[in-house]
């Protein structure tokens, strides 16, 4: 079984990259389209951490930058009717923390929006990843490495107050990352304020 890859890069395409190892053998490795924008140009080295999938027709390798990323996409087809490609394309839209993030708070029109994915087989994968997100190590109920716990009720309860007032999530989830990594003990009506302050002093 294949784990783990080092080599040249050799070729890209939007869905798989051509790794080239050290003996002259080549591997075609299919991984999310964010994580083949991180790879150098080719040519380049590259090390990948593996899962293979043995088909009756073929054997397909998926490949991620951390291993944390290939836990998560481990984690999610667990999961009844959610094969590798759909696993994919959410790796490609979400990172591990967000998906975390989307799961606790049970945010099915949020997931809705990966291609492939109706609100209704959201709603199936959020079901059963609640059950499962403990096995995704990382960000959420955690600060930023180096920063002490923050409480996740908290986090989201801010996370939701910025949005309902017209913030979009991408420009508010790594300020409020920063301001409970800072203050971990903040509540969120705390976190909402400190957040808009930031905000209206980088608009000025």
């Amino acid at each position: 079984m294949i784990a783990y890859l080092e080599g040249r890069l050799l070729e890209l395409s939007e869905k798989t990259c051509l790794l080239v190892t050290e003996g002259g053998v080549g591997y075609e490795v299919f991984m999310p389209s964010s994580a083949l924008s991180k790879l150098p140009a080719l040519g380049g080295q590259a090390a990948l951490f593996v899962h293979t999938v043995i088909r009756e027709d073929a054997i397909d390798l998926y490949g991620f930058l951390s291993s944390e990323d290939r836990e998560v996409f481990r984690t999610l087809i667990s999961i009844d009717k959610l094969g590798p490609k759909k696993a994919l394309a959410i790796l490609a839209q979400f990172s591990p923390e967000h998906l975390r993030e989307i799961a606790f708070r049970e945010d099915d029109a949020t997931l809705a929006t990966v291609p492939g994915i109706g609100p209704k087989s959201a709603r199936q994968i959020l079901w059963f990843l609640k059950d499962k997100v403990a096995k995704i190590k990382g960000p959420l109920g955690k600060a930023p490495k180096g920063a002490a716990a923050r409480p996740a009720d908290e986090y989201l309860d801010a996370l939701a107050g910025l949005k309902n007032l017209g913030y979009s999530e991408e420009e508010v989830r790594p300020m409020l990352q920063e301001i409970f990594g800072e203050e971990p003990d903040q509540d969120a009506a705390g976190a909402i304020r400190a957040a808009l302050k930031r905000i209206a002093s980088a608009r000025k």
